[in-house]
């Protein structure tokens, strides 16, 4: 494999956790017993996981166990795709029924039980990370950009220059064009063309994204605002003609996990202020909902004043609200769940 310069410092990678623990089937006396009795559940074939840890999990966090409970029973297997971005961190949409692994060019590739085998060459750019082998934070970005929906491959591929101060965009592209098959180079060029590394978050890839296909102009990712009282805040999505910064906040920000939501609403609103004051002609904030059903950020766009200035592009905004569908399904329940929960408790 050529060098795409995607050489990175190993010290500084750590791999996410597994979120559950994990119980081979040697180690559980009566599995069978546990599974009747609602103690545990099979995470797969010999791997058990303690069935009221499971059930609190999120997708990708039940995604990321599956993972490693394929780890567990197939220590030498190299994870790519979806399977090696949950183990760096990389965002993971939804929940993948499928681990991915890497096979030499002369294995048959396959999809058996859940696992589906990749053959490729093993290079520099599979690593050994926490004694688990998985492509590299930029070979696996430039995969899922190649094979995966447009927006899902630029959140990647942001997601994996902020991880690797040591990656840059031209290496992620170098990587693109060094592969076979001209049918996912020109498909990963989308997200290539777009991936700096100044969003933040997954949510705030998919947002820029979505916002595009839908002929809006273009924001100013992560811009600096200074108060008059010398306060500097930085904005997520900037439009300076028209007055407007665009905060993907997310629903999960506030369910309870990052703080008391109260107070973080609070200084949500001291720091809205500060930026009115500081020139800012508007403020809004949107959440998964938004992007995943997409009418609803084109309306709020359009609410506060901007415009759109290209057609819409139908075709992707279509594909990626089926993506999200899960999403906007497991928001929409949560928020019934709280609410229920405080008029039981009000």
């Amino acid at each position: 494999m050529p060098d795409t310069g995607l050489a990175l410092d190993l010290a500084r990678l750590t791999l996410v956790p597994c979120p559950v623990p994990l119980v081979p089937t040697a180690q559980l006396p009566h599995p069978e017993r546990a599974l009747a009795n609602g103690e545990v559940i099979r995470v797969r074939r010999g791997v058990y996981a303690p069935r009221a840890r499971w059930l609190v999990l999120r997708p990708w966090q039940r995604y990321l166990a599956r993972v490693y409970a394929v780890a567990m029973l197939y220590p030498d297997f190299a994870f790519s795709h979806e399977s090696a971005a949950a183990l760096l961190g990389i965002p993971v949409i939804g929940d993948p029924e499928t681990v991915h692994v890497l096979v030499p060019p002369t294995a048959a590739a396959r999809e058996s039980a859940g696992i589906r085998s990749h053959r490729t060459e093993r290079s520099a750019a599979v690593l050994t990370i926490g004694g688990l082998l998985l492509t590299s934070p930029g070979a696996t970005a430039v995969t899922l950009a190649r094979h995966r929906h447009e927006a899902i491959g630029f959140a990647a591929l942001e997601a994996a220059l902020r991880m690797d101060e040591t990656l840059t965009p031209q290496a992620l592209r170098a990587d693109n064009d060094s592969r076979l098959s001209s049918r996912g180079r020109n498909h990963a060029r989308w997200a290539l063309d777009r991936a700096d590394g100044r969003c933040e978050s997954v949510l705030e890839s998919l947002s820029v994204a979505t916002i595009e296909w839908l002929g809006f102009p273009a924001p100013e990712i992560q811009h600096e605002f200074t108060s008059p009282h010398g306060i500097t805040d930085r904005g997520d999505l900037w439009w300076e003609e028209a007055g407007l910064l665009g905060e993907p906040d997310g629903e999960f920000k506030y369910d309870g996990r990052f703080g008391d939501p109260a107070e973080l609403l609070r200084k949500r609103r001291q720091r809205d202020r500060r930026l009115l004051l500081g020139g800012v002609r508007a403020v809004t904030h949107w959440g998964w909902i938004e992007v995943a059903r997409i009418d609803p950020l084109r309306a709020q766009l359009m609410g506060q004043g901007l415009r759109q200035i290209a057609p819409e592009t139908h075709a992707p905004l279509r594909s990626l609200q089926r993506l999200l569908a899960p999403y906007d399904r497991a928001i929409t329940r949560s928020r019934r769940e709280r609410t229920t929960q405080r008029r039981e408790n009000g």
